[in-house]
């Protein structure tokens, strides 16, 4: 027998069918028919935690509000598996009947069993398996939207086996379910802590509780002083060369833009100008370990903090920190302290309905500052908890990882009919 038999054998009871054969057509929504003022509740792809599967919020819409995307009527045990990004398992059995003749988004493939021949919690254990999954994410097409069809899920092969043993299946993923959810609740947990401790470390940090025994609450410690970033450290920014010209562009000086700064450090450019466009822009070539906050930015860019690892010109939404040589002991602490307070910063903020950030503001941004010897100390006493807390996330994320492999075994072996 050959591995890709072995693969597909199933008990002798058991048949491969495809999931269509096992699953009622769901109806559409008929919109003409619908009053404009008549509210429904909204299931989109963001209303489902892929880490647990489960529904965990909706929206509320009238029909003359509702988007396009609002298509689907669905009932309770029905399953939502979305299309878009199947490798991201978006997927939820429908629980709760509040949800029953509501309204889901086009972006799932609802799957409705037959109940004459299948149960649906088999159904949607099968769709959480790599046997599943994998095939479809082979079939996905689109690159900033990757997406399967309806049909793409529904030609899936699926193990059909008799329904006593179906449920008997589903009890027993459930109960080795519960006992794994239970550990990868605590594995969760401890990581929360983790976040919080490692908070606590920068915040004890700027209040100098690190070094200092006896720190009053608001005080700074004997020898600390307020200081803004322009005392120690200089400010620039960047520009944009201009697109039209394709002699400013192509050459071999790295140029960064606020979408970089979404990782601790710049490694790589996002693109390469020539010296023209830096002569003629007066794009200044920062070094490396130049600080860069986000001045302005989508998302949660906007205040954010890296450090440059590489030599390199930035566009106009970032404020550039650079050091002389009298100055550069004072980086590292000014690094952690903007890594610290990305929230107080972000909030500086000034504009109307996209407010940002400036030179100004960056330039007069305060922050306490102890005498070098101490910050020194701090840095380190900064280094050596964070890097303690980091082997132990690694250690959580192993385990979180292990946890999923064993959730997938659990599965296999279900699905072949060795579980019960």
């Amino acid at each position: 027998m050959s591995e890709e038999q072995n693969i597909n054998q199933l008990p002798i009871d058991w048949k491969w069918v495809k999931l269509g054969d096992v699953c009622q057509k769901v109806e559409s929504v008929k919109r003409k028919e619908k009053k404009d003022d008549e509210e429904f509740f909204y299931l989109d792809i963001g209303g489902i935690d892929n880490t647990i599967n489960k529904i965990v919020s909706h929206k509320s819409y009238k029909w003359k509000e509702a988007p396009s995307r609002a298509q689907q009527i669905i009932f309770k045990n029905d399953i939502l598996f979305s299309t878009v990004r199947t490798y991201m398992k978006n997927i939820a059995v429908v629980e709760d009947k509040i949800y029953n003749g509501q309204i889901a988004s086009s972006g799932f493939c609802v799957l409705r069993s037959n109940n004459n021949f299948v149960d649906s919690k088999f159904i949607f254990y099968y769709t959480l398996s790599q046997k599943f999954i994998q095939p479809l994410n082979e079939l996905q097409t689109g690159s900033s939207y990757p997406a399967v069809r309806d049909k793409d899920v529904f030609v899936q092969p699926f193990p059909l086996s008799p329904k006593p043993i179906q449920q008997a299946i589903v009890s027993k993923i459930e109960e080795l379910f519960s006992e794994l959810d239970k550990g990868i609740e605590q594995l969760k947990t401890a990581q929360q802590q983790l976040k919080t401790y490692r908070q606590s470390v920068l915040k004890w940090a700027f209040e100098g509780r690190l070094t200092n025994e006896n720190v009053n609450d608001g005080e700074l410690p004997e020898g600390w002083v307020i200081k803004s970033i322009d005392e120690v450290a200089n400010v620039g920014t960047g520009a944009t060369p201009l697109k039209s010209k394709s002699e400013y562009y192509g050459g071999n000086i790295s140029w960064v833009t606020s979408g970089a700064l979404n990782e601790e450090y710049v490694r790589e450019a996002t693109d390469f100008v020539t010296e023209k466009a830096v002569k003629e822009t007066n794009l200044t070539v920062y070094s490396k370990h130049t600080l860069l906050v986000a001045m302005y930015g989508e998302g949660k860019t906007r205040g954010k903090c890296s450090e440059l690892l590489i030599e390199a010109c930035t566009n106009q939404a970032i404020a550039a920190i650079y050091f002389d040589e009298q100055q550069i002991q004072v980086k590292p602490y000014l690094k952690y302290f903007l890594l610290k307070n990305y929230i107080d910063v972000r909030k500086k903020s000034s504009g109307g309905v996209q407010p940002n950030l400036n030179l100004g503001i960056i330039k007069k941004l305060q922050f306490p500052f102890p005498p070098l010897e101490e910050q020194n100390k701090i840095v380190q006493e900064i280094e050596s908890r964070l890097s303690v807390a980091d082997k132990m996330e690694e250690s959580i994320t192993q385990s979180l990882q292990h946890a999923e492999a064993l959730r997938q075994s659990i599965l296999k072996k279900a699905f072949e009919g060795r579980l019960v």
